[in-house]
């Protein structure tokens, strides 16, 4: 709560067991699709753009999560921390290897949270996008970490989709 005047919240958690190794999402992903991207869905579930809660934020990094906050807060930047799986949520900051975070307030010209990026400008779609139409590709600052870690945990068929130093909120890889 302390980095850029404090104020962060936790407002969703992206949890995927296997992405390092396969690069695929897998079975019970919610914000890819429980039953996955089809040519007739290619939004999936919409996890990314409606206001579907999901998940409990003591089981974080055991399971995907979303709570009200992420499409009633109002917000100006995100952070990401990866965290282990299991961790406890007491020991979220302390076990976090990596701590990221825009400083630009790029969301003001969204929308202010993350539901209207997704729902008004950049909705998650499979294979809709090419590298030029990815979205936002915003600077980050690291707390925990740096640009050359973050790529040694990238999926190898996500590896040439990912800028590093810069939080993408679209990616087309998936």
């Amino acid at each position: 709560m302390d980095a850029d005047e404090g104020g962060w919240t936790l407002v969703a958690s992206i949890h995927e067991n296997n992405l390092s190794t396969t690069g695929r999402c897998t079975s019970g992903d919610r914000w890819s699709s429980e039953q996955g991207y089809t040519d007739t869905r290619p939004e999936g579930d919409g996890n990314w753009s409606n206001r579907n809660v999901f998940g409990h934020v003591t089981a974080a990094t055991s399971d995907d999560y979303k709570n009200p906050g992420y499409f009633q807060l109002q917000a100006r930047d995100i952070m990401i921390w990866h965290v282990p799986n299991d961790t406890p949520l007491k020991n979220f900051s302390s076990a976090s290897y990596l701590q990221y975070r825009t400083n630009n307030h790029f969301l003001d010209q969204y929308g202010s949270n993350l539901y209207y990026l997704y729902k008004n400008h950049f909705p998650i779609k499979s294979a809709t996008y090419t590298r030029q139409q990815n979205g936002p590709s915003e600077p980050v600052v690291f707390e925990k970490g740096n640009a050359a870690e973050v790529m040694s945990h990238q999926a190898p068929n996500v590896k040439p989709h990912v800028e590093p130093g810069y939080i993408q909120v679209n990616e087309s890889a998936r």
